[in-house]
């Protein structure tokens, strides 16, 4: 396993390209210390010029789950650039957190936009679930896809031709060089990619996979949406999203939830058991969410190597709520869970004792 001279990240990231020792995600990050942002945020006003409307339809879906980045995602687009957005949020039916809750809820009350629940049924997200986990290690394969794509579908079923997403984590984590202001070709690409003859197998029926399905072709050439990524116009910073987001009453875990593994209470917070998608990263591929966090702590200049090395030696640790919550809605004893994460541990990596509970 290489690891990236600069902030630690492994190579084993799906797509990771390390050149001279430093990872795709490092090199990204340089190129957008010579970005013109002002000339960014110009390519963005024009965007909202063009869409903008005056007879009080909405101009836009803005795509939200609720966090620091959808807080800083809405005061752009409406109380900067005062557009009107439809807000989509696609949920889980995990346990929501306290704080996930009031954050979904202030972002419809703060910020005065109407706000679309797309709500799964229950039983599919945990027929799902358990075919993803089981099948493939990766936990939340259908919702996540799901997040994407019926956002889009929406966007063509109502006729509103215009959307913004946060971050490009392709370039953002550096698994791709190419620094594009449109997220249409990456959207698209889910719905070519998302294999029906897979969960239609694993008992899944046709109405419930509908969310990932290709929009009609009819509706979606005649309204040629464009999607875009915040990011490509304004540099992406956590501190930054963060001090936007609390400005506007976003709450964090830290009266509610210690969780165990994680270095922040502020990422990710919106249900309990999400986590375990991104915990399922380490024995997978050796890393999880908190060192990705840690490296670009350590990239945009806020802490350390060495505390990411830190960082890097904890990062086994799974917390137990999120187990506990994950096995309940999906109906898995512990036993059966730590099964089938021994199943998919990659070999190479695994360390002689990862239960260290």
């Amino acid at each position: 396993m290489e690891r990236c001279i600069k902030c630690n990240m492994p190579d084993t990231r799906p797509g990771s390209k390390f050149e001279n020792g430093i990872c795709g995600a490092c090199i990204n990050y340089e190129k957008m210390k010579s970005i013109d942002w002002k000339d960014r945020m110009a390519q963005l006003k024009k965007y909202a010029d063009k869409y903008r409307k005056s007879n009080g339809d909405y101009d836009m879906i803005i795509p939200v789950s609720g966090g620091k980045d959808s807080h800083m995602l809405v005061y752009h687009m409406k109380e900067k650039l005062k557009m009107n957005p439809l807000l989509v949020n696609v949920s889980d039916p995990f346990t929501q957190t306290k704080a996930g809750a009031n954050n979904l809820r202030n972002l419809n009350d703060t910020f005065n936009c109407d706000l679309y629940v797309y709500k799964m049924g229950i039983d599919t997200f945990r027929r799902a679930t358990r075919i993803a986990f089981e099948q493939t290690g990766e936990v939340l394969k259908f919702i996540e896809t799901a997040i994407y794509t019926a956002p889009f579908k929406l966007m063509v079923d109502f006729g509103i031709p215009f959307m913004t997403y946060g971050e490009d984590s392709s370039f953002i984590y550096g698994t791709s060089k190419e620094d594009t202001p449109l997220a249409n070709s990456t959207i698209l690409g889910m719905f070519e990619g998302f294999d029906k003859e897979f969960w239609l197998k694993h008992g899944l029926k046709q109405n419930e996979i509908n969310c990932c399905l290709k929009p009609n072709r009819e509706k979606l050439n005649r309204l040629r949406p464009e999607v875009l990524w915040m990011s490509y116009f304004i540099p992406w910073d956590c501190d930054y999203n963060l001090k936007i987001a609390r400005r506007y009453g976003f709450q964090d875990l830290y009266h509610e939830w210690q969780r165990e593994g994680y270095t922040d209470n502020y990422q990710q917070i919106d249900s309990i058991a999400y986590m375990i998608h991104h915990w399922m990263k380490y024995p997978k591929f050796g890393f999880n969410r908190p060192v990705d966090i840690a490296a670009r702590d350590c990239r945009e200049g806020r802490i350390t190597l060495d505390e990411v090395i830190k960082v890097t030696k904890n990062q086994w640790r799974v917390d137990q709520r999120a187990v506990d919550d994950f096995c309940q809605l999906c109906g898995y004893t512990r036993k059966e869970f730590w099964n089938i994460v021994d199943k998919h541990w990659n070999k190479d990596l695994k360390e002689e004792h990862y239960f260290k509970e």
